[in-house]
């Protein structure tokens, strides 16, 4: 069975508190358990892992060599700034999909430049838990 790690960035523990209005009333457990059963139902394996702490994201991405086949990664705010989760991507050189539960191409222009884009073969952008979905298809056929 093919083995997919989701990668949790900064504030995503505060969904369904944080901005209700863009990112929906629905909380973190919510969308564990909906990653979770999307991926039982395409038959993949997933480990579901959130941080709010920069090092701590490229430590699961680089433990995720030899252990995993692809990566789902919605880094939250580190999207727009960090070079060091986009190094250790590169590093491990597993397929990746990109995944924002909004629109980031709609919202603040600080927003629109994704570093982790300039990595990942697919983003999913706006589609709510949709998009983690639409990123488990995605890796099923590409894995």
């Amino acid at each position: 069975m093919k083995k997919v790690l989701v990668i949790n960035g900064a504030n995503l523990n505060m969904l369904g508190i944080r901005e209700p209005e863009l990112y929906g009333k629905s909380d973190y457990k919510a969308l564990k358990k909906y990653i979770e059963e999307e991926a039982a139902f395409l038959g993949l394996t997933v480990e579901v892992a959130q941080s709010n702490h920069e090092g701590e994201i490229v430590e699961l991405i680089q433990r995720a060599l030899g252990v995993f086949d692809g990566i789902i990664i919605n880094a939250g705010g580190y999207t727009h700034t960090s070079v060091v989760i986009l190094d250790a991507l590169k590093a491990v050189a597993l397929p990746t999909v990109e995944v924002h539960l909004t629109d980031i191409y709609s919202r603040d222009e600080f927003r629109r430049f994704s570093y982790i884009s300039l990595y990942a073969e697919k983003t999913v952008a706006g589609f709510g838990f949709e998009g983690y979905k639409r990123a488990l298809e995605y890796l099923k056929e590409k894995i």
